[in-house]
């Protein structure tokens, strides 16, 4: 069973929780309850669970106050919240888990699943330093690959790369990242810092780009000297884009 503390500090919210555990999430024993940072800290202490449902606005202080305070971190969390797309934005940059309010069932079966299938060493610590620094300014991107988690500055990226289920990643620095996620979900990630899916294979970076290459769609030439095929679909797009 998996030991699960609620900290919320509406009672309301963690009733919710509590019963959509009990009927949706098999393998999950709800070992005790908290209604502020304070009591949290001492929960964690005195319970020691494996798993931590924590609300990250409470009336004594947040959920990352919480956390800067606990000196054992040996154990998963999973944020509530009731943030913008903005800070949503800033969770899924730093693939820390989170679900929003209201609590969708489904939403929680399958973060519940993530979490029973993460490895003792996931970084979480980072994870959560590196989320804290992107709610101020989203600079880097959490990017899971067979030597752990690398967390890798937005800016230092120049292309990814489709390769069937996984994608590529190009940095300025030569240095490449295979990640097992499709380019698809980088797309929907980076979507409004500046990269562009200019082709099935292809999403650049357009602080990177030297150089147009006219044709039936085209080519781009980057900084890192790579030459990126332009779909003719996403060509008048990008040629916007780049024009201004």
């Amino acid at each position: 069973m998996l030991k699960t503390l609620i900290i919320d500090d509406e009672i309301n919210g963690r009733n919710i929780l509590k019963k959509l555990l009990e009927t949706f999430c098999e393998g999950v024993e709800v070992i005790g309850e908290a209604e502020s940072v304070k009591t949290g800290i001492e929960a964690i202490k005195k319970l020691k669970p494996e798993l931590v449902l924590l609300d990250i606005q409470m009336q004594d202080g947040t959920g990352f106050d919480l956390l800067e305070k606990t000196d054992d971190k040996d154990f998963k969390v999973i944020f509530v919240t009731s943030f913008d797309n903005y800070a949503i934005k800033a969770f899924k940059f730093s693939a820390v888990d989170y679900i929003l309010k209201p609590v969708d069932p489904d939403n929680l079966i399958e973060a519940i699943n993530r979490v029973k299938n993460l490895d003792s060493g996931n970084n979480f610590e980072d994870k959560i330093d590196v989320l804290i620094s992107n709610l101020n300014s989203l600079d880097k991107i959490a990017l899971p690959s067979s030597d752990g988690v690398r967390f890798i500055k937005i800016g230092d990226i120049v292309r990814c790369e489709s390769d069937n289920n996984y994608t590529m990643f190009y940095l300025i620095s030569k240095e490449k990242i295979l990640v097992s996620k499709t380019l698809k979900e980088f797309e929907i990630m980076l979507s409004g810092v500046n990269f562009f899916r200019v082709h099935k294979s292809h999403l650049v970076n357009l602080q990177y780009v030297t150089k147009y290459m006219p044709g039936e769609g085209g080519y781009l030439i980057l900084e890192d000297g790579s030459h990126v095929d332009v779909s003719r679909r996403k060509k008048e797009g990008l040629m916007k884009v780049l024009m201004g």
